[in-house]
C-alpha cells in the first residue's frame, strides 16, 4: 500500500470541538507520525499540526471528518516526496 507524507493543519474555534477532534485523530493514530497543539489564548483558538504517512484515501479521510466539525477548519499540505510502500 502507498503512502504519502502530510501535514493536516487544524484550527478550532469551538472549544467544544476540540474532544471531538481528538477521537479523530486517535481512531487514525497508526498513520500519525507526530502532533503539536497550541492553544493561543489571545485569539480563543486551538492549532494543532499533525504530520502523518498514510495512503492518501487515509489522508483525505481523516481531514473530511474534521473538517465537517462545527466550529473546525483542517487543510492538507502534501510533502513532495515520491510514495513509498507500507
Amino acid at each position: 500500500m502507498e503512502t504519502r507524507v502530510a501535514l493536516i493543519g487544524i484550527l478550532i474555534d469551538d472549544s467544544d470541538a476540540v474532544e471531538k477532534v481528538n477521537q479523530i485523530l486517535h481512531l487514525s493514530s497508526r498513520w500519525i507520525v507526530g502532533r503539536m497543539g497550541i492553544p493561543y489564548h489571545a485569539r480563543n483558538v486551538n492549532i494543532i499540526s499533525v504530520v502523518v504517512d498514510a495512503p492518501q484515501d487515509e489522508i483525505s479521510r481523516m481531514s473530511g471528518l474534521i473538517g465537517k466539525l462545527s466550529g473546525v477548519t483542517a487543510k492538507i499540505a502534501y510533502a513532495k516526496l515520491p510514495s513509498h510502500e507500507a
